[in-house]
């Protein structure tokens, strides 16, 4: 019988995170932290296996604490990456049937603007608040027992908390995924599924000051190799104002010369180079 590992989450419990933590480790033990600072930094020290945490999301843009966390205060490879659907639902207490009786509906304030054309359109009287996250206003909903309470959440927190989707999708836009990143202290990556869509590497590139140029060498050393990079990103390296680092994510080519090339290339610039990772890709596809 295969042991379990621990797996720890960006909480609490019944977030997306959560879900990200689930779908890609189903049998294993789940733990919610406060913050993701904390969740890897029990990676670091060896008390959980796995840390799974936001990266990206399309409405929101970068989780800049992730991005920092990983390429300057964390040792800790990326090891695989899963590209979540975010979906939106009310939740209710289960006795509700008329959605007109409700008085107040919360969630985080990402979600209620998630969902601003629905609230408007469908829900026009209600009173909206903010909560902490999706799951603590699905927690407060099924604690209040007040039938004129009503949460934004996803089907995770509606099931830990004995609530009823009244009204499922409600988001504005389909087209709102979440990154999520998940490290280990090795840099084995992730076994491939059938969510599996790409291999990929992350780089870090800190240019030397002073460099007229530096950042079109360092994207040459890519193109014409035709490595087909999905992002770039400015961070910075909080050492005084005007000095920045890049994270560079790659689709990894089948041929590792490749990758050894522009390594040796740019560091004969004089640049920087790590590489973060190099990891599998795995998408869920919320249609």
């Amino acid at each position: 019988m295969k042991n379990q590992s621990k797996i720890g989450f960006l909480g609490p419990e019944g977030t997306f995170t959560e879900i990200a933590a689930k779908t890609l480790f189903e049998e294993d033990e789940r733990l919610p932290f406060p913050t993701i600072r904390t969740c890897l930094e029990a990676v670091e020290e060896g008390n959980i296996d796995y840390g799974v945490v936001p990266l990206e999301n399309t409405i929101e843009g970068s989780v800049n604490m992730t991005l920092d966390l990983l390429s300057q205060q964390v040792s800790l490879p990326i090891v695989g990456e899963l590209v979540l659907p975010i979906r939106q639902h009310l939740l209710v207490l289960p006795e509700l049937e008329d959605l007109h009786t409700i008085k107040t509906v919360q969630s985080h304030p990402h979600a209620i603007a998630q969902c601003h054309h629905y609230l408007q359109d469908e829900l026009p009287h209600v009173q909206l608040k903010n909560a902490a996250s999706t799951s603590a206003a699905a927690e407060f909903v099924k604690n209040t027992r007040d039938m004129r309470e009503a949460a934004i959440g996803n089907e995770l927190a509606a099931e830990k908390y004995g609530l009823k989707i009244a009204k499922s999708n409600i988001h504005d836009t389909e087209e709102n995924d979440t990154r999520f990143l998940v490290v280990h202290k090795t840099p084995e990556p992730l076994p491939r599924t059938n969510l599996f869509r790409e291999d990929r590497v992350t780089y870090k590139i800190i240019l030397p000051s002073d460099y007229p140029g530096a950042l079109h060498q360092v994207l040459s050393a890519f193109a014409w190799r035709n490595l087909n990079l999905t992002k770039i990103e400015s961070r910075p390296m909080k050492t005084g104002l005007g000095n920045y680092f890049f994270i560079i994510d790659v689709e990894r080519p089948n041929k590792e010369i490749l990758l050894k090339g522009v390594k040796e290339e740019i560091q004969a610039l004089g640049i920087g180079i790590s590489i973060l990772g190099e990891y599998p890709c795995f998408v869920v596809n919320g249609k």
